[in-house]
Formats: C-alpha cells, structure tokens, sequence
C-alpha cells in the first residue's frame, strides 16, 4: 500500500501540518521532532507527491529539453550542461528525443504543455519553426537550442554554424583540396544549411567555383549513414580528395566504410566532422573536427531559462547568445594535396 502523510504523521504521533513543515519548511519545527520525523519518513519508506506538491505550488520544478538525437553525443554534453544548471536550482531535468523529427517534435511539445513543465529547451527538428511557435501559445518560457532565432518571444543559444563551415572548408581547401564531398544530413535542418553556407563562402573567399563541393545528403545523421554516404563517395566515378562530414557520427561511418575499402586516410582522401565528440579523438585515424562547446551551451540555455522562470523574471529580457566554434586540426586532414 501507498504510504501517505496521514500515515507518517500518525506513526510519529504528530499533526500532518507538522509533517508538511518537516518536508517543505524544516526550520519550523524543532531539531528533535525533525529527526523524529524523518526516521518515521525513512522506516515508512514514504515519498511524497510532486504532484500534489505541483498542484498546492502552482508550478512544476521540471524544466524539459528536446533533442534532435539522443545517440549523438552532442547533444548528450547539452543535457549535462543543462542539468548541472538545473539541479544547482533543485530543479529536474526531463529530456526527450525527436529524432529529427517534426512530428515527434509537435507531439513532445505538446506533451510538456500537458505536463505543465517550469520551461522548455528545444532543439528544433520542424524548419519552418511552426511547432515553437504553437508552442507560444500555453505561456510556458522557452529557449530554443542550437539555433539562433532573433525571437522576441523566447532566447537561444547556438554556435555559429556558419562560421564552423568556412573554418572546415578554409582548413581543406589550404591543404589543397579542389574536389571535395559534404556529406550534409538531412537538407532541411537548418544547421545543415548554415554548414553548407560557411562551406560555400570559404570557397569563395578561395575564389573557388562552388562545383568544387559535392553535396551527398543522407537521411540521418548517425554512423550508419555515414557509412552508407562513404560506400556512395568510393562509387563516384570523379572521385573527391576531401570529405567534410556535418557531424563526427557521420565521419567516423564515412571513416569506415573508406577503411573496409582500404583507401588511406588522409593519404588518399582527408576527413573533416564536426562537433568533436570524445569519439572523434579515440577513432582509428584520430579525426580533425569543429569543436562546438557543447556543455557551456547547454549551461548557458537552462541559465537564461531559469533567469526567465526564477525570483527576477520580472527583470528577464530574452537574450540570443552565438558561441564561436573552433577547428581541432588532428591526423585525418593533414598533410597537403595537389588537387
């Protein structure tokens, strides 16, 4: 059976309002009947509603984040940083995964609208950006993750996925490359499309055709399709001497699918991710990747969110905060190319 209040308060021979004291109010009540409370708590084994505690507070102590892809470490590092922000607040975390997915990501929001959650960090799946903005609608504060958005409704965090591009392209095309593949993901996200853009304009700045880059979209961004865009690039009969992969995930599946061809990194094709995950330093040829700060973002959003939601929200004005990423240079790109 569930062990209520009115049970513990009956065991420790107390009124339930002395009870309620020793749980939310502790410096209420005496030293000796605090301890005497409590091992009834403990010898009962009694949890209390957050519910019920949500109900009487009129408010949640969760905040919920949405990810794009619980499997990529990234967002895995944003979680923690969020959490650590969170749990310094004594509130929890609830995290849940869209997987790049508009209607998860529409049925998730919708959910934390049920749940009534403290707040919401969202990393966006829907590019058109029409899930937040239904989102708006209940009232509940949010920021918007690994996006800059410029909305007056709500802050963001994100990196300057622009400029991480142009530093991947700058990078290869200063080792010589003039054939080189961009394994991109899912062309409608939008920080696909802010990858390609700095790609692009790096090429420019080279005063390079932007032929010079060959775009191979996958459906996903995990190793697997990495894998799958590494068996198309072996097959293209102009065969790219560079490859810059909008995620490590990507890279290290591109890596091998190269490796189990034997074609030579960097000797025969040089490799770039992005997101420096653990992984891309461990890989079997240790991979130079784009480095985001993937935990300061996730500090940073649940910050600006706790701000909004907190004692000084009265004084909260929304904030769009840009990181600037940094190019990790390690074996997989070094070591020049005639072209």
């Amino acid at each position: 059976m569930t062990v209520g209040i009115k049970d513990v308060a009956q065991q420790a021979g107390v009124s339930v309002g002395t009870v309620s004291n020793v749980l939310n109010q502790p410096d209420r009540v005496s030293a000796p009947t605090r301890r005497h409370v409590q091992d009834v708590i403990t010898r009962l084994g009694y949890v209390r509603s957050e519910y019920a505690r949500q109900l009487r507070a009129g408010r949640s102590r969760i905040i919920s984040l949405l990810v794009l892809d619980m499997a990529n470490p990234f967002f895995v590092d944003i979680a923690r940083g969020a959490e650590r922000a969170a749990r310094d607040a004594g509130l929890g975390v609830m995290v849940c995964n869209s997987g790049q997915s508009p209607t998860e990501e529409a049925d998730y929001l919708a959910h934390f609208a049920e749940q009534r959650v403290r707040g919401a960090l969202i990393a966006p799946a829907d590019p058109s950006g029409q899930t937040v903005r239904n989102f708006r609608r209940h009232a509940i504060p949010y920021v918007v993750v690994d996006r800059v958005t410029g909305d007056e409704e709500g802050c963001s965090v994100a990196v300057d996925d622009e400029m991480g591009g142009a530093l991947a392209l700058r990078h290869l095309v200063a080792q010589g490359h003039r054939r080189i593949a961009f394994v991109s993901g899912p062309p409608h996200l939008r920080q696909v499309q802010d990858r390609r853009t700095g790609a692009l304009q790096a090429l420019s700045e080279a005063g390079l055709s932007s032929d010079v880059l060959r775009e191979l979209p996958t459906e996903r961004m995990d190793v697997a399709a990495g894998r799958d865009a590494g068996a198309r690039l072996l097959g293209l009969a102009d065969r790219p001497t560079a490859v810059f992969c909008a995620n490590d995930l990507l890279a290290l599946g591109v890596l091998q699918a190269l490796y189990a061809a034997g074609v030579k990194v960097p000797e025969d094709m040089a490799l770039v991710g992005y997101d420096d995950i653990e992984f891309a330093a461990a890989a079997t040829v240790p991979l130079t990747s784009v480095r985001q700060p993937a935990f300061t973002l996730g500090t940073i959003a649940a910050g600006l969110l706790l701000e909004e939601t907190g004692p000084a929200a009265r004084d909260h004005r929304h904030q769009h905060v840009v990181l600037q990423p940094e190019l990790v240079v390690r074996q997989s790109s070094m070591g020049g190319h005639d072209g």
